[in-house]
């Protein structure tokens, strides 16, 4: 069987935007495994934010072409 939590987002795009929050020395990595146990609600919530904005300036720059 697969992964339970399988994500279409890499952890590596979360984790980049973690760094552009200030807050990724929170997201322990090891070995290509990301544990997000240690971040907040708050800060979930703000990588998930994130990831909408970087998705909506993808489409805006793609209806521009």
């Amino acid at each position: 069987m697969g992964r339970r939590n399988r994500s279409i987002v890499s952890d590596e795009v979360k984790y980049e935007i973690a760094k552009e929050l200030g807050f990724a020395d929170k997201i322990d990595v090891q070995n290509g495994f990301y544990d997000y146990s240690n971040i907040t609600t708050r800060e979930a919530g703000l990588i998930v934010r994130g990831l909408i904005q970087k998705a909506e300036q993808l489409m805006a720059d793609q209806l521009r072409k």
